[in-house]
């Protein structure tokens, strides 16, 4: 039973990390159709919120026992939480306006030293040698997988920084959804954390797209950070059908619901080492559907980067820890 347990969280996390993988292919691939950074991440999250809206009803109708609801302070605390999942998207996604797909997800993945950083802060205690090492070769493994030891390359400033800013807020979306309410129901936590980072996402359309068509006022204002002003026009709301349903169920919906399935069998370690599984699905889908350039010396990045996860996650001996104030 044991053994069945551990194979379907395996399954399950594998699964919901291949898909999310997929997922920045297809805006780039939104991106070639016209539509704005602003228009993909509103359909995403509209329609993520209409869908888990559906599964939290569902679930509280068939639930035999009566299901936990949060206080107005975890509310809160959810709702604040959830910025950081609308800023990971929005900083992604701007970033693969600027580079390709496959080193954006790169980047995304800093994220394994970033969290190390935290924790070490957070607990007061220096990383053990193993988690040393591992960030090490993350580290030269982004070197090779963004290919910057070639002269030649040009990586885009703009999309490497938002590249890391998406990492940041990856990393503070990972703490908070582990630590924070831990007792809701899977729907109803994501429901409300998805409603925070609708906030952020709403804000950036009337910010970048809404606002300055209207308020000649905030045109000028945002005239001050870009001089780009093709993506200023009426919100276009052919993305919600053409777009926004893929979008939705491969960022905000399968996902989250196949990983909190997933990791309590598989467990947090090996269940970290399988969702690695995201960075080369989806630097083979961008190669494949969008036919990005990917050399030797990028797959052979990727790979460091890969068994780094794996050697942070792998089970260890009881090491003393040395503690900071």
């Amino acid at each position: 039973m044991m053994k069945k347990n551990i194979l379907k969280g395996v399954l399950f996390v594998g699964i919901g990390a291949s898909i999310y993988g997929m997922l920045a292919t297809f805006v780039k691939l939104a991106y070639e159709d016209g539509y704005t950074t602003s228009e993909v991440t509103t359909s995403q999250f509209i329609l993520g919120l209409v869908g888990l809206l559906i599964l939290n009803i569902i679930q509280t109708i068939t639930s035999k026992q009566k299901l936990s609801s949060p206080t107005s302070k975890e509310v809160r605390t959810l709702l604040l939480a959830g910025t950081s999942l609308g800023c990971t998207s929005l900083f992604y996604y701007i970033a693969v306006q600027y580079i390709n797909v496959s080193i954006a997800i790169v980047l995304l993945m800093q994220s394994v030293w970033f969290s190390v950083v935290v924790e070490s802060f957070l607990t007061k205690k220096l990383p053990n040698a193993r988690k040393v090492v591992s960030v090490i070769i993350v580290l030269a493994g982004t070197i090779l997988a963004t290919n910057l030891i070639n002269t030649e390359i040009e990586l885009d400033f703009k999309g490497v920084f938002w590249g890391l800013m998406a990492a940041a807020s990856y990393t503070l979306t990972m703490f908070t959804s582990n630590t924070l309410a831990t007792h809701l129901p899977v729907f109803r936590k994501s429901f409300i954390m998805l409603c925070g980072g609708s906030i952020v996402i709403f804000a950036f359309l009337f910010f970048a797209q809404i606002g300055p068509l209207h308020f000649d006022g905030l045109r000028s204002f945002y005239l001050n950070f870009t001089e780009n002003t093709e993506h200023i026009h009426s919100f276009n709301y052919s993305i919600l059908w053409k777009y926004g349903l893929i979008l939705s169920l491969f960022g905000t919906i399968i996902p989250p619901i196949l990983f909190n399935v997933g990791f309590p069998n598989a467990g947090l370690g090996l269940g970290s080492i399988v969702s690695s599984l995201e960075l080369p699905v989806s630097v083979t889908m961008a190669f494949v559907l969008l036919g990005e350039k990917v050399i030797m010396i990028q797959w052979l990045g990727i790979a460091l980067i890969l068994f780094a996860i794996v050697l942070m996650n792998l089970p260890k001996k009881e090491e003393k820890v040395v503690e900071f104030s």
